[in-house]
């Protein structure tokens, strides 16, 4: 396993500890929580620039660095419903665009396509990280900023679906 799958799997290993953490209830648990969660979206950063810069893209690194993603924003966002810090109706909004994009990127892939992340997937990445590390650490004027998390969520998942619809319209 090359450098940057184990990053990939590193931050898999973190959410555990992230969740343990921020439903602890110890003391300063919230920012203890960015700390880890920080640390976790920075392995997202260096896994895809090492494996781009020393060509060590893999089958592994495809399916798994999206899947962490989804795995480390999921478990974020699911705590933060549990404390009160978010409205669960938009965590299930973005949940539900995670699933779509994937079930869409399986399609794809079982016809030998493979879907790359827009560059609008990639501002709903930074939004959603940015917007939980200030829920975390309870910088104001967070609701703002999950607010365009939301926004930029809900129009990437519409970007993907338009721009592949013929995998999912049928064909005679």
């Amino acid at each position: 396993m090359n450098l940057a799958n184990k990053l990939t799997l590193g931050r898999i290993l973190l959410v555990p500890l992230f969740i343990v953490v921020i439903l602890s209830g110890i003391k300063n648990s919230l920012p203890i929580s960015a700390i880890i969660f920080s640390i976790a979206s920075v392995t997202d950063f260096l896994d895809g620039y090492i494996a781009r810069k020393y060509n060590m893209i893999t089958n592994f690194g495809k399916f798994m660095d999206p899947l962490a993603d989804k795995i480390l924003v999921a478990a974020a966002l699911i705590s933060m419903v549990e404390l009160q810090l978010v409205p669960s109706w938009m965590v299930i909004i973005i949940i539900c665009r995670e699933f779509a994009v994937s079930i869409l990127r399986a399609i794809a892939s079982s016809s030998g396509i493979v879907i790359a992340a827009s560059k609008w997937g990639k501002y709903k990445t930074i939004s959603q990280i940015v917007s939980i590390l200030m829920v975390l650490l309870q910088i104001p004027f967070y609701n703002i900023v999950l607010w365009i998390a939301l926004i930029l969520t809900i129009y990437s998942g519409y970007d993907y679906i338009y721009l592949n619809r013929s995998l999912i319209t049928e064909k005679k």
